[in-house]
């Protein structure tokens, strides 16, 4: 009897854990169909410099992670290291120079070459603000939506553009866009910059309990991260 019963219980899970894993292939295909053309390149390109990256840095001893393309916290200390032995500045960014020492060719859609240090200082201000509550990839993730919205046409073509731009963000409504960001802003701000944009291409997100538009529940979601909801 004790067989009959173990036998059956295995049988549910392995059905379960095959739709459950179809049901899995079929939202990342969904997810995949609510991005747009450019907003895949981008994420694409972002991978392949990064892995790039990785593959080099990992090659001359300066990484020991995965070669994933994601631009996370070991990358960057790999980065620095890397600048510290060449004379270069170490911000963990792989602009032009380090780019260039590398041996490496940059996309031209993940440089952060054409943002200034007034772009850098307003992006932490408003991933301060927004998201210094939220885990360091909830925070590079507000630093990333504002910069798919900088490259997206439906909306302002600079940094302060689109945090400024009226009603966009809470922060700026109620005044804490005015607090000083601290070093985690930063390097949450460099690391969106640098091309790691953890919403894939999201150019809204919202908090779903408190948001009360009810316009933003017609976006169509990317994906959750802390109290975030991202979407396109």
């Amino acid at each position: 009897m004790k067989k009959v019963i173990i036998t059956s219980i295995l049988i549910v899970l392995a059905v379960f854990g095959i739709f459950g894993s179809i049901s899995f292939l079929n939202f990342k295909k969904v997810s995949a169909a609510n991005f747009g053309n450019a907003e895949i390149e981008s994420v694409n390109a972002a991978t392949a410099d990064t892995k790039e990256v990785q593959t080099r840095l990992k090659k001359w001893g300066y990484y020991t992670g995965a070669v994933d393309g994601i631009n996370g916290p070991k990358t960057k200390a790999a980065v620095k290291k890397f600048q510290k032995r060449y004379g270069l500045t170490q911000d963990g960014i792989v602009g032009p120079l380090t780019a260039a020492k590398m041996g490496i060719s940059l996309s031209k859609s993940t440089s952060s070459s054409t943002y200034n240090s007034n772009d850098r200082y307003m992006l932490a201000k408003v991933i301060y603000a927004e998201a210094r509550g939220e885990s360091y990839t909830g925070q590079v993730a507000i630093g990333a939506v504002v910069l798919n919205r900088v490259k997206d046409s439906r909306f302002p073509n600079t940094v302060s553009g689109v945090i400024y731009q009226p009603w966009a963000f809470t922060a700026v409504n109620d005044g804490q866009i005015n607090l000083e960001p601290n070093q985690t802003a930063y390097q949450a701000a460099d690391d969106a910059l640098n091309g790691w944009d953890p919403t894939y291409g999201s150019v809204y997100y919202y908090n779903p309990k408190t948001a009360t538009s009810k316009w933003i529940y017609s976006t169509k979601y990317v994906t959750t991260i802390g109290n975030h909801v991202f979407a396109v």
